[in-house]
């Protein structure tokens, strides 16, 4: 069904999520189709579903750190900020190094405004600062 009410990039979102959808059902660990409807799932507002693909995507994929990155992303949306707090520190830790996109991610708010995250990527700035030299 097309609402005409809808702007173009809506309609495309909304076909997007349902291919990948539909990829997803005939093979539930196809991560291309995984990653992008995660995406597409916060993309669009619908937080708790993309957690759901980030979560089981951790459970495939437990050493990347991008998936990590994007499971505190989710959490960090749903005001789950424990949870956000330790699934960045995981992302860290299996290699995440694109500090200053973290600074300015707005899915991160909730996060960075964590005194105990603020405390901890000072640290981690300054350790990675001392690597360096």
């Amino acid at each position: 069904m097309y609402d005409e009410d809808l702007p173009e990039e809506e309609h495309d979102v909304e076909f997007e999520i349902s291919f990948c959808e539909k990829l997803v059902k005939n093979n539930p660990n196809f991560l291309p189709a995984l990653r992008l409807l995660g995406d597409l799932y916060t993309k669009k507002g619908m937080f708790d579903k993309g957690l759901h693909v980030d979560e089981h995507l951790s459970l495939l994929q437990p050493n990347d750190p991008f998936v990590y990155y994007n499971l505190a992303c989710s959490y960090s949306l749903l005001n789950q900020t424990d949870k956000a707090f330790r699934s960045i520190k995981l992302a860290i830790k299996c290699g995440y190094r694109d500090f200053d996109y973290l600074k300015q991610d707005n899915d991160l708010t909730n996060l960075r405004n964590d005194y105990r995250f603020r405390r901890y990527f000072l640290r981690v700035l300054k350790r990675v600062k001392q690597e360096a030299h």
